[in-house]
């Protein structure tokens, strides 16, 4: 989390400091383009093969960074061509999903927080069943889910839309080169618009729906209303900038004019009709909803076991993993990932035990990061020798320090 974070307020900075940069370069956007749509892939497939539920939002915090970029990458694009139409477009985009990132990952990790409050647990496997349990804290959880994977009516669509619409307003406008460049953001934002929602599918009915796989999710209880408060403004945050996408960009059009150029093109038609599908979409369910209400009001309503595949003792073990859901749309990307597995497999007909595990590590952290670190700590703990605890000496190193100040300073007045 504090990680994404850092890179919002390094995309912050760049973002404020490029007017002092003077006429950009493409291959800045190139660049841009190319590293956000890189992030944005490993991120999201790291995210779906996550067991921990938190370290799964952090994954995907990595790919919406990734989307940021792609988006400040075409404005980059647009000012180096002249083209401000695709300049701006590509700015607010990438300030409008800043902005929505905040909102529904700090729902999503709020909803995570209450589950593993409220169960005691956040790897995913062992959780399961727990929308009956914690059916407000599913509801946000929900939301966020819906809002993360770009998909109407919520907010994530409103950003994602506006550099969809730039890079097709930039492959038919700008130059044969920056238009290959721009229209890379179409299909890395397809894809990973994509495993998103499958690695939300995932986590969502993995962790809500079905059985409880662990005492701890059978156990789960709901969060306070001081824990559903915040959850409920996220939600109907999420909810009213989708609601109202015009708005919102209204907001941002002083900040991404100022960035591109121009202010944003006038043909924002398709926000009033996005406004108007997503309140047919609204009141369609509403109705669907209380037409369902209706008809069983008079008719007695019980619950069963669903088919059991044949077997005649099924338990919660034979559900799902998150694993086993997620490998078909991980299998593709398996090549590219840090895999390690290990288990006992059976060997026998009626074999005593047997297991299996996969863990996906991060490439970067294991690999360059902490080994740069444990260097780090090590160069640290051998200038330890310099700390000797006595006054005298450290007085002594001031003493140096100083003189070396004098000499230097010194020197420096002498030259011409």
């Amino acid at each position: 989390l504090m990680s994404g974070v850092m890179i919002k307020m390094g995309i912050y900075g760049l973002l404020r400091i490029l007017p002092f940069l003077g006429p950009p370069s493409a291959w800045w956007g190139a660049v841009l383009l190319l590293v956000g749509a890189l992030s944005g892939v490993a991120g999201v497939s790291h995210a779906l093969v996550q067991h921990d539920l938190k370290r799964l939002l952090a994954y995907s915090s990595v790919e919406n960074i990734g989307i940021i970029a792609m988006g400040v990458g075409m404005g980059l694009l647009g000012q180096h061509y002249g083209n401000t139409a695709v300049a701006t477009l590509g700015y607010a985009g990438a300030l409008l999903h800043t902005l929505n990132h905040g909102l529904f990952k700090g729902l999503l990790f709020q909803a995570a927080g209450s589950v593993l409050h409220g169960s005691g647990a956040r790897h995913i496997d062992a959780l399961g069943g727990l929308y009956r349990r914690m059916p407000q804290t599913g509801i946000a959880f929900l939301v966020g889910a819906v809002a993360i994977c770009g998909l109407p009516p919520l907010n994530g669509f409103v950003s994602e839309w506006l550099i969809y619409w730039g890079a097709f307003r930039g492959g038919t406008t700008l130059p044969t080169a920056g238009a290959v460049a721009v229209l890379v953001i179409l299909p890395a934002l397809a894809l990973i618009g994509g495993l998103a929602t499958a690695c939300f599918v995932k986590a969502f009915a993995v962790v809500f729906l079905g059985e409880p796989r662990s005492p701890h999710a059978l156990n789960a209880h709901e969060a306070s209303p001081a824990m559903h408060a915040p959850m409920l403004a996220g939600s109907v945050i999420c909810l009213a900038i989708g609601l109202w996408p015009a708005g919102v960009v209204a907001l941002a059009s002083p900040a991404a004019a100022g960035l591109g150029g121009e202010s944003l093109p006038s043909d924002l038609g398709p926000l009033f009709s996005i406004s108007l599908l997503a309140a047919g979409l609204g009141a369609l369910v509403s109705l669907l909803a209380m037409l369902r209400a209706r008809l069983l009001k008079s008719r007695p309503v019980g619950t069963a076991a669903t088919w059991g595949c044949g077997y005649a003792h099924p338990t919660p073990r034979m559900q799902y993993t998150a694993n086993s859901f997620a490998d078909p749309v991980f299998a593709p990307f398996a090549m590219a990932l840090h895999i390690r597995t290990h288990g006992e497999v059976p060997v026998e007909i009626f074999p005593a035990e047997a297991h299996f595990e996969r863990h996906v590590g991060d490439v970067a952290g294991e690999r360059i990061l902490v080994p740069a670190w444990r260097r780090l700590l090590k160069l640290a703990y051998r200038l330890r020798v310099i700390q000797h605890g006595n006054i005298q000496i450290y007085l002594v190193y001031i003493l140096v320090t100083l003189v070396l100040l004098v000499l230097w300073q010194s020197f420096g007045s002498m030259r011409p």
